[in-house]
C-alpha cells in the first residue's frame, strides 16, 4: 500500500470510529461516549507502539513490502478474535474478583515505568516461545505461518497492556471491545502510512508510558480517588500532544545542525 492511499485510510478509520462515537453519544449518552472516545484514544496511541515492533519482525524475517499487508490483514482478524477473548474474560474476573483491579493497576504502572524509561524496543522472534514450538512440532511451516504466528503472538502480549488499560476508564465490555476493535481496524493503514517517519517518534515510550502509569494510578486507587472520565480524556490526550510536539522539536534541532 502507497504511503499517500495509507494515510487516506487511516483517515477514514478515524472518521468512522468518530462517527460511531456519535451514535453512541445520541443512543447511550455523553458519559458513554467519553469512555469510548478515551479507551480508542488509548488503544490508538498504543497500536503506534504496535508498528515498531511490526517493524522489526518483517525486517527481521526479510519480508518483501507486497507481502506484509497481507499478513497484517490476517494478523488484524487473528487480534479482534484474541481480543474479544480476553476482554470478556477480564471483565468476568473483576467482577467476580474486585481485587484484581488493585493488581491490574499496579502492572500498569511498573509497565508504564518501565516504558518511561525504555530507550528503544528490542524485540528478538527468535525468542519467541510458541514460534519455537511451531518450529520444533511443525517443521514444514512456510515463511507465512512463521511472521504470522509472530505477530499475533507479539500482539497477545501488547493486549496485555492495552485491554487492561481500557478497563481503567471503563468496565462496559461493548464500549472496551469497540474501542479496541476500531484502534486495531485502522492498524493495517496506519503501519504503511507511519513505516517510513517512525524513527521521528523520539518520545514514543515516554508518552505512552507516562498513560500507563496515569491509568494504572486511577484503576490502582479507584475505590478511594474518582477521576472523571473527562479528565482522563484530557490528560492522555495532553500527554500524546505534549510529547508530539517534543519530538517534532528535536526533529527541527537535529536538521538544524546537519
Amino acid at each position: 500500500m502507497k504511503t499517500s492511499k495509507a494515510i487516506r485510510v487511516s483517515l477514514i478509520w478515524i472518521a468512522l470510529a468518530l462517527a460511531f462515537n456519535a451514535g453512541i453519544y445520541f443512543y447511550r449518552g455523553p458519559e458513554k461516549a467519553l469512555e469510548f472516545l478515551t479507551g480508542y484514544l488509548v488503544e490508538l496511541s498504543l497500536s503506534v507502539d504496535n508498528i515498531f515492533v511490526f517493524l522489526i519482525i518483517f525486517k527481521y524475517f526479510h519480508v518483501p513490502a507486497n507481502e506484509q499487508g497481507k499478513i497484517l490483514w490476517w494478523g488484524v482478524l487473528g487480534a479482534q478474535i484474541m481480543r474479544l477473548i480476553f476482554i470478556v474474560a477480564g471483565i468476568a474476573l473483576i467482577n467476580a474478583f474486585s481485587w484484581l483491579t488493585y493488581l491490574l493497576g499496579l502492572f500498569l504502572m511498573v509497565t508504564g515505568f518501565k516504558l518511561f524509561s525504555q530507550k528503544d524496543t528490542n524485540v528478538d522472534p527468535e525468542h519467541n516461545v510458541v514460534l519455537k514450538l511451531a518450529k520444533r512440532y511443525c517443521p514444514g511451516l512456510s515463511k507465512f505461518a512463521i511472521v504470522l504466528i509472530v505477530i499475533e503472538t507479539t500482539d497477545v502480549i501488547f493486549a496485555l497492556d492495552s485491554i487492561p488499560a481500557v478497563l481503567a476508564i471503563t468496565k462496559d465490555p461493548f464500549i472496551v471491545y469497540t474501542s479496541n476493535i476500531f484502534a486495531i481496524l485502522g492498524l493495517r493503514a496506519m503501519y504503511f502510512a507511519l513505516a517510513g517517519v517512525m524513527p521521528l517518534f523520539y518520545y514514543l515510550h515516554h508518552a505512552l508510558g507516562f498513560v500507563l502509569l496515569f491509568v494504572g494510578f486511577s484503576m490502582f486507587f479507584e475505590h478511594f480517588l474518582h477521576i472523571p472520565v473527562l479528565i482522563k480524556l484530557g490528560v492522555i490526550a495532553g500527554t500524546l500532544i505534549f510529547f508530539v510536539l517534543l519530538s517534532i522539536k528535536r526533529t527541527r534541532n537535529e536538521r538544524k545542525l546537519t
